[in-house]
């Protein structure tokens, strides 16, 4: 099942590319938003399946015709994972587990705007990523029951400010900015997902294909994943963790720019980039740019404030 939030917040379910309406049915879960209705929904799924189930199969909208929202307008926590990828065999062994946290306030949905604010970033990335949407209060969970406690998958790109200091304390900067936590279009219930270990990845910006990668080279697994963070926090219905991602394709997000990610199954999400100071980058790719022999992570910023002079 996908269940969609769109136009004022209804929540939908998807019929092939129409969506249908089913607010009414879940008008009795206890909630003040649209941010706990869904999470309401996630913790008491199994009372209202089969109710959605046969909604679907009504006469919906277009999804052409109206406007998508955060499937998950504000989750109580966002986990992602760092450096949770073996680089298509250019790490010699996985990193150390490792996460970092994301304000809920970070979230847009489908056909929304990240900002590049007016900070001295090196350069302005997304990352393309497979999220987990947990299902059930989570606490020191097993590897043995972890998928137990997920839901379903979304979309997620992890916005990213880079370069910001001062030392070792870059991720609060880096990654918890307004905006920067896109996902959607949807969530898909996990029983769509025959395997959330080998799903595709892609992230094309202005129809250039960048990332390109498979979850299979996912170097904590997704049990490992939530064995760990819940043994370090209590994970509510309707959080996120995003599992992170394959940094070779990397590249700069540019004002003007349209960036969608399509992971296997989930739909594509598709956000624009605003930057009120027209900076620019090259368009290269991380990979390209270590093969090319130039120092640095990334491409060095080329115009506009803060860059090089």
């Amino acid at each position: 099942m996908k269940l969609v939030y769109f136009d004022d917040f209804k929540l939908g379910v998807m019929n092939g590319d129409k969506v249908v309406d089913v607010s009414n049915i879940v008008a009795d879960i206890p909630h003040t938003g649209p941010h706990n209705l869904i999470s309401g929904l996630i913790e008491q799924f199994a009372d209202y399946k089969a109710a959605l189930e046969v909604a679907a199969t009504g006469r919906g909208v277009p999804i052409s015709d109206v406007r998508i929202r955060p499937p998950l307008p504000k989750p109580y926590n966002i986990d992602c994972m760092a450096v949770n990828y073996m680089e298509n065999g250019t790490r010699d062994e996985p990193a150390a587990i490792n996460a970092f946290l994301k304000s809920p306030n970070a979230i847009i949905g489908n056909g929304d705007t990240m900002v590049l604010p007016d900070v001295p970033a090196t350069i302005f990335e997304g990352e393309a990523e497979l999220a987990l949407v947990i299902g059930t209060r989570a606490a020191n969970v097993s590897q043995a029951d972890a998928m137990d406690y997920v839901f379903g998958y979304t979309n997620f790109i992890d916005g990213s400010a880079r370069g910001l200091g001062p030392g070792a304390n870059t991720f609060y900067m880096m990654k918890s900015r307004e905006t920067y936590a896109p996902i959607g279009p949807y969530i898909v219930t996990k029983d769509e997902i025959d395997d959330p270990q080998s799903l595709d990845v892609k992230l094309w910006v202005n129809g250039d294909l960048k990332q390109d990668f498979n979850t299979d080279d996912m170097a904590h697994k997704i049990p490992r994943i939530v064995e760990w963070v819940s043994s370090i926090h209590t994970l509510e219905p309707g959080d996120i963790i995003a599992t992170g991602t394959n940094h070779r394709g990397l590249s700069s997000f540019q004002g003007g720019d349209k960036v969608e990610l399509e992971v296997e199954g989930l739909g594509r999400l598709s956000i624009n980039i605003q930057d009120d100071l027209n900076r620019t980058w090259a368009r290269t790719t991380r990979l390209e740019h270590a093969d090319s022999g130039a120092e640095g992570v990334s491409t060095p910023q080329l115009t506009g404030k803060y860059a090089p002079s």
